[in-house]
């Protein structure tokens, strides 16, 4: 299994503390625990940016990163963590404890997370900034305002300074999730791959009478195999459902003739895919569903080719657009001026959303999408999705009837690089004669 060691997680707390700056004090919590029903919680899931700056995926933990007066004299690593407990570790598993994310987890310092309010107060004094991430947690950030407001009243009385500006961590830590190195990438590949294994196995098992719930079962599997979880709930919408943008319910069965769109990917250590394909239940196209996948592969596939370096963000999507209105036309589901229609969004009534999101350790990743109010510009080392789809509403009466009913999005994970657009999950197949040749071979 394919890993980042703590060398990773070092260097990005290096390039952080410089960015902070001089007499600075970043605090950086995991999320808590979230209970799903009852007593009984959700499998838990550190906070992505907690993880990329420090590789510790327990529950109950804070890191700060302090700096001093020159960059040159580094900076302190603490971890504040639960302690080792035998009876909670026979319950719930094993714990790191204090010299675990020392010697584990490399922190200079480590303390019980009980000893967090005592022990923050001095590390907040004689410094300039603090840098914390705003509005994550409205507890914790009532936690944040006590411990300034104690730094305050505590400077004061011995004559010295507390963070006079608050700052918020996001604005670097997401900066720097937002573009991926190698060793990122290489386990974004890894997601990927497995995901379209698992893409490949539904359209190999699927047929007429199954049902959504149990083609998704087949995906589970190809990630359980690997070690994987969903990094989203998966869509598996047969039929009309699949106009459904987040139908997440998969309780339907799948009829012959229907197409079915599934919308699932897995997370590999951390780092997540997301991959959509539409294909018919019993292996071959319809004329009118042959006719719109062709045109959102169209879309697809030139708008993938817009994602290069020092292209906006936003061409992508006009790209896509385009071919789709113009598609629309052709086959006479819209009438009208093809550039009206873009400048008035009427073709909204068949693609609403947009053509892709920012990829990463979260599937919506972390990054803005605009600087100084422009679209930013493709650069090295960003994963964007590129998902454009249509939609033709089963009770839509301004189309013919051979089209109701027919949801279709096909979405891989692109890389902006020095050489172009890399797909990621190019291993599944998405071409109609592809897909009808695979599916015939599994009859």
């Amino acid at each position: 299994m394919k890993k980042l060691t703590q060398v990773e997680f070092k260097e990005r707390r290096d390039r952080l503390a410089e960015l902070m700056g001089p007499h600075s004090i970043a605090i950086i919590a995991t999320s808590p625990v979230a209970m799903r029903n009852r007593d009984a919680d959700y499998k838990y899931r550190t906070d992505s940016s907690f993880f990329y700056l420090t590789g510790f995926a327990e529950p109950e933990a804070v890191a700060v990163i302090e700096t001093y007066e020159s960059i040159d004299e580094g900076y302190t690593y603490s971890l504040f963590c639960r302690e080792r407990n035998r009876e909670m570790e026979i319950w719930n598993g094993y714990r790191a404890g204090i010299d675990g994310a020392i010697e584990q987890y490399e922190a200079d310092e480590a303390y019980a997370i009980d000893l967090l309010d005592e022990e923050i107060l001095e590390k907040l004094l004689d410094k300039d900034q603090l840098f914390y991430r705003i509005g994550q947690n409205a507890e914790f950030d009532a936690r944040v305002a006590k411990w300034i407001a104690a730094a305050n009243g505590e400077s004061r009385r011995r004559g010295t300074s507390a963070p006079a500006q608050v700052v918020q961590l996001d604005r670097l830590v997401d900066e720097m999730r937002l573009h991926k190195d190698t060793k990122e990438l290489e386990l974004m590949q890894i997601a990927a791959d497995i995901s379209a294994e698992a893409h490949t196995r539904a359209m190999q098992t699927v047929r007429p009478g199954m049902m959504e719930y149990a083609l998704e079962a087949e995906l589970n599997y190809v990630f359980g195999r690997n070690g994987c979880v969903p990094s989203y709930n998966s869509i598996v919408g047969g039929g009309e459902n699949a106009c459904i943008l987040h139908y997440v319910e998969n309780d339907k069965e799948l009829k012959d003739g229907d197409l079915v769109l599934i919308d699932a990917a897995c997370e590999y250590q951390f780092y997540a895919s997301d991959i959509t394909r539409t294909f018919p239940v019993n292996g071959k196209f319809s004329p009118e569903q042959k006719a719109l996948y062709n045109l959102v592969l169209d879309a697809q596939i030139a708008a993938i080719n817009a994602v290069q370096i020092g292209n906006s963000y936003k061409e992508p999507h006009h790209v896509a657009v385009r071919i789709l209105v113009q598609g629309l036309l052709d086959l006479g589901i819209m009438q009208g001026d093809l550039d009206e229609i873009i400048a008035s969004e009427s073709y909204r009534q068949f693609y609403m959303h947009g053509t892709g999101h920012w990829l990463g350790m979260d599937v919506h990743d972390v990054g803005t999408y605009k600087v100084d109010g422009e679209w930013r510009v493709y650069e090295a080392g960003m994963v964007v999705t590129v998902e454009p789809g249509l939609y033709i509403a089963p009770d839509d009466e301004t189309v013919d009837p051979k089209w109701r009913g027919i949801g279709i999005r096909i979405e891989d994970d692109i890389v902006a690089t020095k050489n172009g657009p890399l797909n990621l999950t190019a291993k599944v197949v998405k071409t109609v004669d592809e897909i009808e040749a695979l599916m015939a071979a599994a009859q």
